[in-house]
């Protein structure tokens, strides 16, 4: 699916990035690639709204499940009447259900996110997979809500579905996460208030969850995208909650620079936020050693933590195209 040959450089200008600012471009280009996903539920769908999964209660759906005796109650438009002329028995049929699964997915654009030293920064990595994701919900016909935030901004979208509930959602995407940019790059009040709507709206990694956990429907499944740098025992409650209802895949986005000091002969390397640069001291390979072990422990403690919740880990890095991860990770 991805040419492996292509350099950093041709990938970005086929994808239409720049891997730092976010355009609506690149977020279109993932259309075609909804296939590396896998949104089959994976739980009972406790929605009350009719939809395209089958339930594993019975009711009054489409899809044919069995043949029982009929019982004080059952509609008699349901009676099948074979059955009952060859057993000599009244007998009825049943159906599964169908039901709804929203899908909401919660992308982290906060300060955090936007870093990156090898290929896109983090911020539009994960852009980038809630596009793949927003694709694969419309091709399978569900609603796709969610919350979109950083400190400077947020929004909260309700589930919407076809290609409504999916630009929006980018245009939320792309809004945000160039508008914490621009205000950014100049404290200057004039030059923030350039930025589309009010900039004093901005919420942490916590809220987020909070606002999301009023905002899912049981037996939803939810996305959360984000390096977790945030995370602590409210969050951690939170997600506890959602996922008691819900499906929940947590997607810990990466950059290799914060797991590992990279090595250097000189001793230095140069780094770079797409604003400014400056040069950092790498140490030696035994700080190198320690600061690689202490990166590890912190990701698996909380791989661990979300992981008896019960929640699926997804590990995604911002130095790799995001099709690749995905096509090594769903599909072995």
């Amino acid at each position: 699916m991805i040419n492996s040959a292509l350099s950093s450089q041709q990938w970005l200008h086929q994808v239409h990035a720049n891997g730092s600012t976010l355009g609506l471009p690149e977020l279109l280009w993932y259309q075609r690639y909804t296939k590396v996903l896998d949104l089959s539920p994976k739980m009972a769908i406790q929605s009350k709204l009719a939809g395209t999964y089958l339930a594993k209660s019975k009711g009054r759906g489409m899809e044919f499940d069995e043949v029982r005796h009929y019982q004080n109650g059952d509609d008699v438009r349901t009676i099948d009447w074979r059955v009952t002329a060859r057993t000599g028995k009244m007998h009825t049929k049943l159906f599964r259900e169908e039901k709804e699964r929203p899908v909401f997915i919660l992308t982290d654009l906060s300060s955090s996110m936007h870093f990156g030293s090898t290929l896109l920064f983090k911020s539009v990595q994960a852009a980038h997979l809630a596009s793949l994701i927003a694709w694969h919900v419309k091709k399978r016909g569900d609603k796709l809500g969610g919350i979109v935030f950083s400190q400077q901004q947020h929004r909260e979208l309700k589930p919407h579905s076809r290609s409504h509930g999916v630009l929006r959602y980018f245009h939320a995407l792309t809004e945000i996460h160039n508008s914490l940019q621009l205000a950014e790059a100049s404290a200057s009040p004039e030059v923030a208030n350039l930025a589309p709507n009010s900039l004093k709206t901005g919420i942490n990694f916590t809220t987020a969850l909070a606002q999301l956990r009023r905002l899912v429907h049981p037996g939803s499944l939810v996305y959360i995208l984000s390096d977790f740098s945030q995370f602590n025992a409210d969050a951690l409650r939170h997600i506890r909650a959602i996922r008691q209802h819900n499906e929940v895949s947590c997607c810990a986005i990466s950059d290799p620079l914060e797991l590992n000091i990279p090595v250097s002969s000189s001793g230095q390397a140069a780094v770079t936020d797409g604003q400014h640069s400056g040069v950092v001291e790498l140490g030696n390979k035994n700080l190198q050693q320690r600061y690689a072990q202490q990166q590890a422990l912190q990701q698996q403690q909380l791989q661990q933590q979300l992981s008896i919740l019960g929640c699926k880990w997804l590990p995604i890095s911002a130095a790799e195209p995001v099709l690749s991860q995905l096509e090594r990770s769903w599909h072995g």
